[in-house]
């Protein structure tokens, strides 16, 4: 069992509906204020789901080029929109109202966001568009829908996210060793002889290993209760989103 699967047992007491202090949503009304720190919020919110709307739009059949413009155009107009300020977030998770925002723009500014070319032929967003095609290349080739490849494409984001904060964490304590030979139990990876060749590996013994191993993926599990807890607007609903992701990896 892999630390996400764990994640749908773990966590689950009863908690509040008390609202988050700061999650994607807020960034969204922030993106929507037209003052000196939307472009900030913007930005932020297409590092995150940039690809997974770019892969949508892509499966959608559009060409790489028209991808590029229409997935910048979309978040252009975000950050336009004189509603977001006052979108009401009890409608859904955040990955569904901007997967349910992404569809709508594609059926009513298709003509235009092809006419503006990247917001007018201004590059508005920090966007590496070869990072972005060279992931869809290497996408699965079997008939997966568009908005199963939106959500697969999600969580991994999610998962990557995690990751990446937890390895930089390490690093920061100057443990980068220790989580480049064990962060392949994050996965599931386990067995005498992993934790053995690890154990070797880092000079220290096999008790040692398993010891730092539970501690990695306490942590690990900790910071995906976080970021799960960033894409929704209630704690009650991190478990039901963990479920979600796991069925979106699998599916």
């Amino acid at each position: 069992m892999c630390e996400v699967e764990r994640m749908t047992t773990e966590f689950s007491k009863p908690r509040g509906a008390s609202r988050f202090n700061e999650t994607h949503w807020t960034t969204v009304i922030a993106a929507g204020q037209k003052d000196s720190k939307a472009g900030d919020a913007l930005q932020k919110l297409c590092q995150v789901y940039w690809y997974p709307l770019y892969a949508f739009v892509r499966r959608q059949g559009h060409s790489r080029q028209d991808a590029e413009d229409l997935t910048q155009a979309f978040f252009a107009q975000l950050l336009a929109r004189d509603d977001l300020a006052t979108v009401d977030r009890e409608k859904g998770r955040f990955r569904s109202f901007l997967l349910a925002s992404m569809k709508h723009f594609l059926m009513n500014e298709w003509d235009k966001a092809r006419a503006q070319k990247r917001g007018g032929g201004k590059q508005i967003l920090s966007i590496d568009f070869e990072d972005s095609e060279s992931k869809y290349s290497v996408e699965p080739t079997h008939n997966i829908t568009p908005d199963k490849l939106y959500d697969r494409r999600w969580a991994m984001t999610v998962l990557d996210r995690v990751t990446a904060r937890l390895r930089e964490e390490m690093c920061a304590e100057g443990r980068r060793e220790q989580f480049e030979q064990m962060k392949i139990f994050l996965a599931g990876g386990k067995g005498e002889i992993r934790y053995a060749k690890v154990a070797e590996n880092l000079g220290i013994s096999e008790i040692s290993v398993k010891t730092a191993v539970h501690r990695l993926r306490k942590r690990y599990r900790r910071l995906l209760h976080a970021e799960i807890a960033n894409t929704v607007e209630t704690k009650q609903d991190v478990e039901q989103e963990l479920r979600y992701l796991l069925a979106a990896l699998a599916g």
